[in-house]
């Protein structure tokens, strides 16, 4: 809810202030909309890319190796887990006054520098796990298994998502195309870049 209302606040300004341009042709008013880093950056940072997928894990004590031993411990002790769990993963930029930064000159655009997008936030939809387990006869029901799974999962899938080169890129991708939709109106170049790749430029009709 607040970050629609974010939104909602965003959108009012930028209409009320086009509208103004175009009534009044100020250039002033044009300046303002293009130096305006706070609203920049409050669309920067609202323009989180969420990721939802299945995170999954296997904890056994069974090699399947094939030999005597190994089937001897599937009767009598074998312990495997299964763990599936939903996901909900965000990714964005975390801005501050010291890794914002917006130029603008006249005839020559605007520069805006971000830091890199980030795994923001990550949650596993507990409630919707699905587990599974194989025990031998000798194994009893220990329910410390499953939250040690769940852990181990948590830290692991965390992990790789954080690292996940694909869905930063995708993030990349959608802030610079929700902030070339903000310049539009004024065909204005900008030039996007984040801390982590050299400069990447967007030349606006």
């Amino acid at each position: 809810m607040k970050k629609i209302l974010a939104w909602i606040v965003i959108l009012f300004i930028l209409i009320a202030v086009f509208a103004l341009g175009k009534r009044y042709g100020s250039k002033t008013v044009t300046q303002q909309v293009v130096s305006n880093s706070f609203v920049v950056k409050e669309i920067a940072e609202l323009a989180t890319l969420e990721v939802r997928g299945t995170a999954s894990i296997k904890r056994s004590n069974i090699e399947n190796s094939g030999d005597w031993t190994d089937n001897l411990k599937k009767t009598f002790a074998e312990n495997t887990v299964w763990v599936n769990v939903p996901y909900i993963a965000k990714y964005g930029v975390d801005l501050d006054d010291k890794n914002f930064k917006l130029h603008f000159k006249e005839g020559e655009g605007i520069t805006i520098e971000l830091p890199a997008p980030k795994l923001l936030s990550y949650e596993l939809r507990l409630n919707e796990m699905e587990a599974s387990a194989r025990k031998g006869w000798f194994t009893f029901s220990d329910d410390e298994t499953y939250t040690e799974v769940q852990k181990k999962l948590y830290q692991q899938s965390r992990q790789q998502l954080a690292g996940n080169k694909i869905y930063t890129d995708q993030s990349k991708k959608k802030i610079k195309g929700i902030l070339e939709n903000y310049y539009s109106p004024l065909n204005i170049k900008v030039t996007v870049r984040f801390d982590d790749e050299k400069m990447d430029k967007i030349t606006l009709p």
